[in-house]
């Protein structure tokens, strides 16, 4: 069953509750998103659902909404740890998206007796007991630190009516899948799941016929379809020019906001040090920071005080910038849907944003991958390429950069012909006179050897 929604109602007319409403009011927001419009009414319906929508179009908001007002009935503001079972499990793929999420469920939550709160990796495990064994309603929480909590007895899943795989398609790309068979194991079977992504594969259709039981799908955008509102622009550049392409890139924009794409964490790093090195104020997130290291790199990034944050794909899923001008992809992911969920980091809510690609040969096939999946052709640009031995300053064109005397790569001592330091004279000394030893202190061989006991002739 396909569901499309012709006219966009009001918040009020969705029927949530008045207390839900005022925080919606406090947020700013009057009018729902599309997802939002047509989500809604299907899970406060208590339907099944999958919903397919573009990264920044309000999915989270989409079943936050009326989880909250499905378990309205099951608030409680009672201090006993056994009025507040489990009853709302979101599932996400990294810690940065359920941290979003999380915050996303405490915002509009605010006004009604709800508990909540968020697990993830990479943080003491036992830090997150107390808030779990005070009792909640509603658990954020990424799959493999979810397990970690019941192998430890610090929760109950016996209860839960609402089952929501957020980024689902990211969760199997990223193998989550043996994850997410325990965790469906240890719910009940009569529960409503709902399925929201940005993406959906074959695999998320079999995983939706498995376990949702005959699913609305709700879908606001053509699948695989990029954000018409981000304008694309793909540069050919050499391998060995693209940092100085970048660098081009960022400055000849004047933006003071830029998330730079790369593929892998090494190349995260080595592009932020490089960048901080050139004068671009950067720092990096990926898989081996500690979660402390990549909220203090993503808060100042948000403040402004770097330019350029540089993230791998899975670091960066679930990243919340509001009116970000500019997404570089330093390099193409390896699987083209990845290509929306980048660029899906800017334009969000309708505004407008900008998405760099630098290509070089080896990344051709991928760029074809991409066109396919989006069915369009981007016409190749060309950056201009820098000059070697020029400075930029910042201020004005390049200026070449100030000479300096090449130090020799060897010592010309090195190269001198040997010449020892006492050289042998010509001619051949005279031979030494033979000493002759004392006859007294001449002695047979053999006598040297003899045992003390042996007579002596």
């Amino acid at each position: 069953m396909t569901d499309s929604t012709a006219d966009t109602p009001l918040f009020s007319s969705l029927a949530l509750d008045p207390l839900i409403l005022r925080a919606i009011e406090d947020t700013g927001y009057t009018t729902p998103t599309p997802i939002q419009a047509q989500a809604i009414p299907h899970v406060l319906a208590g339907r099944d659902l999958m919903a397919m929508a573009q990264t920044g179009t309000g999915k989270t908001a989409a079943f936050t909404l009326p989880l909250l007002q499905r378990l309205l009935p099951h608030a409680s503001t009672s201090a006993s740890p056994a009025r507040h079972p489990i009853r709302a499990l979101i599932l996400a793929p990294t810690r940065e998206l359920a941290m979003q999420v999380g915050e996303s469920v405490v915002t509009y939550s605010k006004h009604v007796p709800l508990r909540s709160t968020v697990v993830y990796g990479g943080t003491d495990i036992k830090a997150q007991k107390p808030v779990l064994m005070k009792g909640l309603e509603i658990l954020v929480a990424t799959p493999g630190r979810l397990l970690d909590h019941v192998e430890s007895r610090n929760l109950m899943l016996n209860q839960v009516q609402i089952l929501i795989l957020d980024e689902a398609d990211r969760m199997l790309d990223m193998g989550f899948m043996p994850d997410l068979l325990r965790i469906l194991a240890l719910l009940p079977k009569d529960r409503q799941t709902l399925l929201f992504s940005a993406t959906f594969s074959d695999s998320i259709k079999k995983l939706a016929q498995d376990f949702l039981r005959n699913p609305v799908t709700v879908e606001t955008a053509r699948v695989n379809s990029a954000n018409e509102t981000v304008k694309q622009t793909v540069y050919m550049v050499g391998g060995d020019d693209k940092f100085h392409a970048l660098v081009e890139v960022i400055r000849a924009r004047g933006v003071k906001q830029v998330l730079v794409f790369t593929r892998t964490k090494l190349s995260a790093a080595r592009i932020a040090r490089m960048l901080d090195k050139d004068g671009i104020a950067a720092d990096a997130i990926h898989g081996d920071k500690t979660q402390q290291e990549r909220i203090k790199a993503l808060e100042a990034f948000k403040a402004g005080s770097i330019v350029a944050l540089v993230a791998t794909d899975v670091a960066a899923r679930g990243l919340d910038i509001d009116h970000l001008p500019l997404v570089v992809n330093y390099e193409l992911p390896m699987h083209a849907e990845d290509y929306v969920h980048r660029i899906g980091r800017t334009g969000r809510a309708g505004a407008s944003g900008e998405a760099v690609s630098l290509v070089d040969e080896e990344e051709e096939r991928k760029l074809g991958d991409i066109e396919k999946l989006l069915k369009r052709t981007f016409q190749r640009e060309t950056i201009v390429k820098p000059a070697h031995k020029r400075l930029y300053t910042g201020h004005g064109p390049l200026k070449p950069a100030p000479a300096h005397p090449r130090k020799p790569k060897t010592d010309d001592w090195f190269n001198k012909p040997y010449e020892p330091t006492n050289p042998v004279p010509t001619t051949a000394p005279a031979p030494l006179a033979a000493k002759s030893l004392p006859a007294t202190t001449t002695k047979p061989m053999a006598a040297l050897f003899r045992r003390k006991s042996e007579p002596t002739e």
